[in-house]
């Protein structure tokens, strides 16, 4: 869930969402795989993140040890002929095939120039790459540290992956009327239509408050607290009932 929140590239995202949409809509469809789990996730995630060649071994539940490469392939192979035979079910999955074999193909090759505007480590490792050469740094100098977390800000004027998609450096796959629509007028269908309508509520009137993944929060004198733990409740009459209350 959290894994990827540092990602800045859209491109990214919709790879990461949409490898794991497909995955779902696979197994909920019967489709038999072998048992892929890990032995340590969290052990074998970290291990994985500092091998950039994918070669690096993986110890599975079951004793057996893959690549991460390995395991990426037979998820791909899988999916690609599940969707070879039930069809993509949106625009989207075409592109998140091609950009997720090439992603594989770049790491197993080493040469990740076809994916460098696309997925956020290439991104950032050319121009980390093109910044040393040119200032004949080392990976540990404080000004490639500097880069790496600058990369990520999320300030559209510091942000160093903002700069570079205002230069056309990276690809998108929305635009900026399409994100702040997403922004103001969140999905209706999920609680995040509940917490969207409380924050625009708190706003109107000023008020102090808090938002969490679960609680919608008054933080001035009235401490009201509610809790919602259901993604999929969009209608609430707590939140109803508290709305009202605000004035």
């Amino acid at each position: 869930m959290i894994v990827g929140d540092s990602n800045m590239s859209e491109t990214t995202a919709l790879l990461k969402v949409g490898t794991v949409d497909l995955i779902l809509r696979m197994i909920e469809a019967g489709v038999i795989m072998r048992d892929m789990r890990m032995e340590n996730p969290i052990r074998s995630i970290r291990e994985i993140s500092h091998d950039l060649s994918g070669r690096a071994l993986v110890r599975l539940a079951n004793g057996r040890q893959l690549t991460a490469l390995e395991i990426q392939r037979e998820y791909l192979g899988k999916v690609t002929a599940f969707v070879a035979e039930q069809g993509a079910h949106n625009a989207h999955v075409p592109l998140i095939l091609d950009l997720w074999e090439r992603t594989l193909d770049a790491i197993e090759s080493g040469d990740t120039s076809k994916i460098d505007t696309e997925v956020d480590w290439a991104i950032k490792k050319k121009l980390m790459d093109n910044y040393r050469a040119r200032h004949n740094l080392g990976l540990d100098a404080p000004r490639i540290a500097q880069l790496d977390l600058t990369y990520h800000d999320i300030s559209r004027t510091r942000g160093l992956y903002y700069l570079l998609q205002s230069r056309g450096a990276v690809r998108r796959v929305v635009d900026d009327t399409a994100v702040k629509d997403a922004v103001d007028a969140p999905p209706q269908t999920t609680r995040a239509k509940l917490r969207g309508d409380f924050v625009r509520r708190a706003q109107e009137l000023g008020r102090d408050y808090t938002v969490d993944w679960v609680h919608l929060k008054l933080n001035d004198r009235a401490h009201q607290t509610l809790l919602c733990k259901d993604p999929f409740r969009s209608v609430d009459e707590r939140v109803e009932a508290l709305l009202n209350s605000m004035g």
